[in-house]
């Protein structure tokens, strides 16, 4: 059955800040990657996580620092981990926070990601690995999210706070002096990524409890929900133009006729989700104030607003126009009758 990793876009702002910053081009490492640049824009969409994980590695190359990762989660601060990163800044005990991690890491952040906490003794180990099967950029990955984990230890123990060591697997140690730097404490060689401390820090309470409510932005598919993560991967492709599903295909490492077999077996066409995706985000747009029917039609794709317009009728039986209308209304009368 094929299955697919999905990460959310919010953790990619910061490398393309730092690729400008550094005069590097920031169009030439998203073409490298295969990745479009309005990902930037798009902050909880979705996209293959070792597609992540390669932007990162090109984003290092383009500017010649390897440490890049390390020091841009640090910079990042949880802001970079959005609704996961509040998540567990809103724990009352540090320990609840890690447990948390574990927890909700797939359904808000990525797939393919085990972020587990082991107590031995005096010491609790915060490991993190990917279990999906892929070179390119996976240390990149790993020292980003070393970063992470720190500055959610940071939030409850302190800015200054430093663990007794941070585990690096892989042949990173040989720029062990930028990464120390970056991180702000000890590392060390390992066979996981980890983050070590004394047990008993576990125990302290959150001083700065962050707000959070469940059910708040996009949730990531389970690996092995093949007609969702398909459904991210249009939209995804719809950043750059039309969908194709060769491209699509590819991106699950898929030829095209076995990808639509996939489909079929799932009694549905690439066509229809493709028309799915259009409807949702059709919709979504059109309930926003900010944005008129002929910027709705041009960022889906269209040719001019007159073919979207007739597409959206096929679908809902209105106009753009027609039901946004609808939903205007019924806010009114909404807002109207909660004030009495």
């Amino acid at each position: 059955m094929p299955h697919l990793a999905l990460t959310k876009a919010s953790t990619i702002g910061p490398i393309a800040e730092a690729v400008e910053a550094a005069g590097g081009s920031v169009t030439r490492v998203f073409e490298q990657a295969e990745l479009p640049i309005r990902l930037l824009e798009r902050p909880e969409q979705l996209l293959p996580l070792r597609d992540q994980c390669g932007l990162v590695e090109h984003a290092c190359r383009e500017i010649g620092d390897e440490a890049l990762p390390a020091r841009l989660s640090i910079e990042a601060g949880l802001g970079g981990l959005g609704q996961y990163g509040r998540r567990m800044a809103s724990q009352p005990l540090l320990g609840r926070a890690l447990s948390e991690a574990y927890a909700s890491c797939a359904p808000l952040l990525q797939g393919a990601t085990r972020v587990e906490l082991f107590v031995d003794g005096r010491w609790a180990r915060w490991t993190y690995r990917v279990t999906e099967p892929f070179a390119s950029g996976r240390q990149e990955n790993e020292l980003l999210a070393i970063g992470y984990m720190l500055n959610v230890l940071r939030h409850f123990l302190g800015e200054h706070w430093a663990p007794c060591h941070a585990d690096v697997p892989g042949p990173a140690l040989h720029r062990r002096g930028s990464i120390e730097s970056a991180f702000g404490c000890e590392v060390a060689s390992g066979e996981i990524a980890a983050v070590v401390f004394p047990r008993e820090l576990l125990d302290v309470p959150n001083s700065r409890p962050a707000d959070f409510a469940d059910g708040n932005g996009h949730d990531v598919p389970a690996l092995d929900d093949f007609l969702s993560c398909v459904r991210e991967l249009v939209a995804l492709a719809l950043l750059e133009g039309r969908p194709q599903v060769d491209g699509v295909a590819h991106r699950f490492g898929l030829s095209r006729r076995t990808f639509q077999r996939h489909l079929a077996d799932r009694g549905m066409t690439f066509d229809a989700m493709m028309r799915g995706v259009l409807m949702q985000q059709a919709s979504d747009f059109l309930t926003r104030e900010d944005v008129t029917v002929t910027e709705i039609a041009y960022e889906l794709g269209y040719s001019d607003p007159a073919h979207f317009t007739r597409a959206f009728q096929r679908w809902i039986g209105q106009t753009p126009r027609a039901w946004r209308a609808g939903v205007r209304a019924t806010r009114t009368f909404a807002a109207t009758r909660g004030s009495r």
